[in-house]
């Protein structure tokens, strides 16, 4: 796999805590204490207050070393192009994928990440890592050329993954939704990331982390439509890539 390094959130939040609080410590640890300067795509905001949504996340980051640089339509080639970092904001990721695709950045973000720029995102930004957005939660408020995204991982990414039957309620759970997912698509796995988990990949290693167990889904011939397997603290799951 040509990939170096890759941090990818459930959630900027988890539970009552601030934003990024419980990610900011993993992001400077991932990246070191170095200057650095990071590109940071916010295209996934609805409300396209990218400034606000960038000094947000610096304030977030303690390590002031760690040089949040927004990305916006007017200079978005040039600090891709020249970041040491790529960092891609949560939001609506119909919007991000669509304004990835308007500008002709996808191949480009792709590209850099294989040729070695650590990639850092959540939610949204996430979920762009895999082969498509098909598996997100958003409500598609915008449509994107494709639905095709970057495709550095061969599995599916659902954030903010919580599973529940409700007493009373007729629609469909997560598990329902994936299990349709997996239906019309027999041969992707899909990594369900509760919030306060992440993936790191790093040294041809991928590892599950979080404070809860996250899952993984397979396709199965059986009533359920999938095999679903728990994923643990720590736990090495490169053999999914």
């Amino acid at each position: 796999m040509e990939l170096k390094k890759i941090l990818a959130f459930s959630s900027s939040r988890c539970g009552n805590s601030g934003f990024l609080e419980k990610a900011a410590p993993v992001i400077e640890e991932f990246l070191g204490s170095k200057p650095i300067n990071i590109a940071f795509i916010p295209f996934a905001d609805a409300d396209k207050k990218y400034e606000e949504y960038a000094f947000a996340v610096q304030r977030a980051l303690k390590n002031r070393a760690l040089k949040i640089n927004v990305v916006l339509p007017s200079n978005a080639t040039t600090l891709i192009e020249n970041c040491e970092v790529i960092l891609v904001g949560g939001g609506n990721t119909f919007k991000l994928v669509h304004d990835l695709y308007e500008l002709d950045l996808l191949n480009l973000v792709r590209a850099k990440i294989k040729s070695g720029k650590p990639y850092i995102g959540w939610s949204a930004g996430s979920n762009i890592l895999a082969p498509s957005i098909s598996t997100t939660n958003d409500m598609p408020i915008v449509e994107p050329r494709s639905f095709k995204a970057l495709g550095l991982f061969p599995f599916q990414i659902n954030p903010h993954y919580f599973n529940k039957r409700i007493e009373g309620f007729n629609g469909e759970t997560r598990d329902d939704r994936l299990a349709e997912f997996l239906k019309m698509n027999p041969a992707v796995s899909v990594v369900g990331l509760p919030e306060g988990s992440y993936l790191k990949f790093e040294n041809n290693h991928l590892g599950y982390f979080g404070e809860e167990e996250g899952v993984l889904f397979s396709s199965a011939n059986n009533e359920a439509g999938f095999l679903k397997k728990q994923l643990n603290f720590e736990q090495d799951i490169s053999f999914i890539v």
